[in-house]
């Protein structure tokens, strides 16, 4: 199938609901048998067809009653205020899933399981991410405060450290895992308190994850 010939390489910081490794990640249900998750994503290097993507952010709120893929899901977009039309346009379109295989991206699977998905917002997204640290915050005000860290050994105090490694992975091939805390207020409100996080390398195009 044809597609625009986009590519993207980015950090993301993602939290969720579930206990710290996620069984979502392992084909499992999710902890308590609903998903709410935020993610904040960070372009390094990207281009959908000639417009490029270098230097932007986007953040993205899900909220589903059930696991993900029995669907009814919620979403909130969040674009970065310093793009222009084009670019907005160029990220809503790779955010929801188009210009790419089917199943081949996070963004894809996510789209199809879907019922409503809330305007998109424009606004400053203060992001931070470092991966190798296992650390990030996010901040887009009015609507998330959110934050990573390290796993810490409940008795010692010193820092845990554990990833997931997906081979064939439509979102990652190797992810970092770490505690995230979040407020999310607006169209969608839940609290995350030390819960599920990760942080990784981003490399997708429209065939997939990119090895």
């Amino acid at each position: 199938m044809a597609h625009i010939d986009w590519e993207m390489k980015a950090r993301e910081f993602t939290n969720c609901n579930c206990d710290y490794g996620c069984p979502c990640q392992f084909n499992s249900l999710p902890s308590d048998g609903t998903c709410r998750a935020v993610a904040g994503f960070d372009i390094d290097t990207g281009h959908f067809g000639d417009i490029r993507l270098d230097g932007l952010r986007a953040g993205a709120i899900f909220n589903w009653p059930g696991a993900v893929h029995e669907g009814n899901g919620t979403a909130q977009l969040i674009i970065d205020e310093s793009a222009d039309e084009s670019q907005r346009e160029a990220l809503l379109k790779i955010l929801t899933g188009q210009e790419q295989d089917p199943g081949s991206t996070v963004f894809n699977v996510f789209a199809s399981t879907l019922t409503t998905v809330h305007d998109p917002i424009f606004a400053h997204i203060d992001l931070d991410i470092d991966v190798e640290a296992r650390k990030a915050t996010m901040r887009v005000a009015g609507v998330i405060e959110a934050s990573g860290e390290p796993i810490k050994n409940p008795i010692t105090g010193a820092e845990h450290r554990a990833r997931i490694d997906l081979p064939n992975g439509f979102e990652y091939r190797l992810a970092e895992v770490a505690s995230g805390t979040s407020k999310i207020t607006g169209s969608m409100s839940f609290d995350l308190d030390a819960s599920h996080a990760h942080l990784a390398y981003l490399h997708f195009n429209s065939s997939g994850v990119v090895d």
